[in-house]
């Protein structure tokens, strides 16, 4: 059985600032890799528990080399560093058995969640698949349903599993904190929340292999549509292929490739950098 994992930093349990999720952020930055690693190898160590052979792991935080892979558990290869062309998703493919999606977050515009954002939150305002809003987890899923793989695991705050849970039918999740603001949240302890972690990624191995798991569930042709915080910014959007403006800030990418329109989506993330965002 092989396993795919997404990781981030912002749902994992005790990070709520962005010292604690950026090189810039010195010590506390350091420790917040350390926390990110104990829960990816919690997950890692769950998987291979419940029967996963093989592992492979896509780093999805920020510059993407945030974890020094000599102390990544299981054997497991890890896709590293930026411009991937897959983003957040590169790696993933139909030889896999199961997505598991580790430290997320939710959407910029949802419900208070610690850290919140949606890819680029100096350019995203808001996101929808098919009319339902979504954050990261659920743009994401647009490229596990294109390879029929079941998101299986998921962690974070519950918001993020509120979220994520209609692309995600039958899978086993971790609520790693409540969050409070933005910039607060009451956290599990680090043990504890590595030990749920454990568990749930090995109670979702056994539940792929006993095939309770579904795919996302998007219906096809698939629309992804976008707010933008610029017209500027929508403007540049339409550079990219697929994306067709359909308000002052409002963008929509339809198609019934839904790797396509992913692929369009990641070129907006990058281009739209030249027109305001990062």
């Amino acid at each position: 059985m092989k396993i795919w994992i997404s990781f981030d930093m912002e749902g994992v349990a005790g990070i709520v600032d962005w010292d604690q999720c950026r090189p810039s952020g010195g010590a506390r930055y350091d420790v917040g890799c350390q926390l990110m690693l104990a829960e990816v190898n919690a997950a890692i160590e769950g998987a291979i528990a419940g029967g996963a052979t093989e592992v492979v792991l896509n780093d999805s935080h920020g510059t993407m080399a945030n974890l020094d892979p000599r102390a990544v558990a299981g054997g497991a290869r890890s896709i590293t560093g930026r411009h991937k062309p897959l983003y957040m998703m590169q790696g993933l493919d139909e030889s896999f058995d199961a997505v598991y999606l580790v430290g997320y977050h939710g959407s910029i515009s949802g419900r208070p969640s610690t850290l919140s954002h949606t890819y680029n939150p100096e350019v995203f305002a808001g996101a929808r698949v098919n009319g339902t809003e979504v954050g990261e987890s659920g743009i994401n899923a647009l490229v596990a349903e294109h390879f029929g793989v079941p998101i299986a695991f998921v962690s974070g705050d519950a918001v993020t599993w509120a979220e994520t849970e209609p692309f995600a039918p039958g899978a086993e999740h971790v609520v790693t904190k409540e969050s409070i603001t933005r910039f607060s949240a009451d956290n599990l302890h680090p043990t504890e929340s590595c030990r749920l972690i454990r568990e749930g990624a090995e109670r979702a191995a056994r539940a792929v292999a006993a095939g309770s798991v579904g795919t996302p569930g998007i219906s096809r042709p698939a629309t992804l549509e976008l707010d933008v915080q610029t017209g500027d910014m929508a403007e540049v959007a339409t550079w990219a292929r697929g994306v067709e403006r359909t308000g002052e800030r409002t963008l929509a990418i339809t198609g019934d490739d839904l790797l396509a329109v992913f692929r369009s989506f990641v070129a907006v993330t990058y281009i739209t950098r030249q027109a305001g965002g990062r």
